[in-house]
């Protein structure tokens, strides 16, 4: 839970997760800031996604957070105080997001691997004689369906990245 907000608004609307689109100018030690920022406040980072955009010279960053409504007000008001931060924009509830996994498991069995691993659209990188490992990529709840499934085998490793997402439509995301 984030500090700076009244408590009391807080529990009356409680934490939600939320998707915040900040659009920022490459610079040495932007992610830092952004972190610091959140460090400094309490608040939590449960996924951050940074890249390169279509303008040269700028990225955007996707946050995934977890807070009340007056803590990720508080976000977007201290992330744009951030010199190098040009637009920040909370995401609506739908926006278009993708997420990547690559989850290594055992390969005993590889071809019930290789079944679950077409069920979900995935890809295998890389299968050895004791390990296979997979990349996915889709909705967070897919993600999540596909470490279910696949924990059967025994996981070995995964790295995740978090959502990366833009709003929908014409609309501009940030």
């Amino acid at each position: 839970r984030g500090i700076g907000g009244d408590a009391e608004a807080e529990a009356e609307t409680g934490p939600r997760r939320r998707r915040i689109a900040a659009y920022v100018k490459n610079e040495a030690g932007v992610l830092e800031r952004v972190a610091g920022l959140f460090s400094r406040r309490q608040y939590n980072i449960e996924s951050l996604t940074v890249g390169p955009t279509q303008n040269e010279g700028y990225s955007r960053s996707t946050l995934g957070v977890e807070e009340p409504d007056p803590g990720i007000d508080q976000i977007k008001k201290q992330l744009g105080k951030v010199i190098p931060v040009v637009h920040v924009r909370e995401l609506d509830d739908e926006p278009v997001a993708v997420e990547l996994i690559i989850i290594k498991v055992n390969g005993e069995e590889p071809d019930k691997v290789q079944a679950i691993t077409e069920m979900y659209d995935g890809e295998t990188l890389d299968a050895g004689p004791r390990t296979i490992t997979i990349q996915i990529t889709g909705s967070e709840q897919k993600i999540d369906d596909a470490i279910d499934a696949y924990e059967q085998f025994g996981i070995r490793e995964i790295a995740r990245t978090g959502q990366a997402a833009l709003a929908r439509g014409e609309e501009e995301t940030a």
